[in-house]
């Protein structure tokens, strides 16, 4: 069985230069850091970009399905705030816009025990109607884990691609910013976000919502039970994929057994120690991987 990160890969560049990125390719590769058979699921171009990426992907042994597509690699521009808080200029109509759904990736459907996927990448049709008929094709009787990373980005999203994604998720990953925005677009804004989180929880029959606040910590809301933690107070060297890996550190402890809560705090430790690290893929301590 094995767990999924589907939707974008592509270039981050960073100030001091590019590295690989994207939300599912983050995701995949810190859930193989906790021991589980990972892959991430994108496109790429017929470009060096993406002989570049496949490298990348091969020296940090990440699994990948990646097909070639007559488009340009992806490349995101990251400007970081004084805080490491990054600001993202993300190019459109590129090759993970454009990911086929193919009898490769039907059978890998059938697989697939978790399966994480955006917003960002549902923004044009073609890579929207893969993740959605992939989405369809994982087996009930694979009791799958189907979270959706809400991953608000500029103006790529819609109410219709945000209500069709949690109705076909039964775990919501949201931060407190875009918790506003989706509550501001579904007309309820004037509630706090902890019953914001319960109407989600209940609308859409959820297991799970992860709600992130950055500094001011995180939560899982389960029917009838919330497990809070504070923010660990680290040196921040950027945040640029923490919150992918806590989604991966919690899903993956999940995934081994451990209760909400547990898992919960790993996700915490997990994405803290990223903050410290340069890039969205660092090597984990094990004292986190156990």
């Amino acid at each position: 069985m094995k767990v999924i990160g589907m939707g974008e890969a592509l270039w981050d560049v960073l100030p001091d230069g590019k590295k690989i990125g994207g939300a599912p390719a983050n995701f995949a590769y810190h859930v193989k850091q906790f021991g589980l058979d990972s892959c991430a699921v994108s496109a790429i171009g017929e470009d060096p970009l993406g002989d570049e990426l496949v490298t990348k992907f091969d020296e940090k042994e990440l699994s990948y399905h990646l097909d070639r597509v007559p488009y340009p690699t992806g490349t995101v521009l990251v400007e970081l705030d004084a805080e490491g808080v990054p600001q993202y200029e993300i190019k459109e109509n590129v090759a993970w816009d454009n990911i086929p759904y193919t009898d490769e990736l039907k059978a890998l459907a059938k697989e697939t025990r978790a399966f994480c996927f955006g917003s960002l990448a549902q923004r044009n049709v073609v890579s929207r109607d893969t993740i959605n008929a992939f989405l369809d094709d994982i087996p009930a009787e694979n009791d799958p884990l189907i979270v959706f990373d809400i991953n608000l980005r500029q103006n790529f999203y819609t109410k219709e691609i945000l209500c069709n994604s949690m109705e076909k998720c039964n775990i919501l990953k949201i931060n407190d910013e875009e918790l506003v925005t989706v509550s501001r677009m579904f007309g309820y804004p004037g509630i706090d976000l902890e019953n914001k989180c319960w109407i989600l929880l209940g609308k859409y029959n959820l297991k799970m919502l992860i709600l992130t606040c950055g500094i001011n910590g995180s939560y899982v809301f389960t029917p009838g039970e919330i497990s809070f933690f504070p923010t660990p107070k680290v040196e921040v060297a950027d945040t640029v994929g923490a919150g992918d890996s806590f989604t991966a550190a919690f899903i993956s402890n999940i995934l081994k057994g451990r209760s909400v809560r547990d898992a919960h705090k790993i996700a915490v430790d997990a994405s803290a120690y990223v903050c410290t690290q340069k890039g969205a893929m660092p090597k984990l301590p094990e004292r986190l991987t156990q």
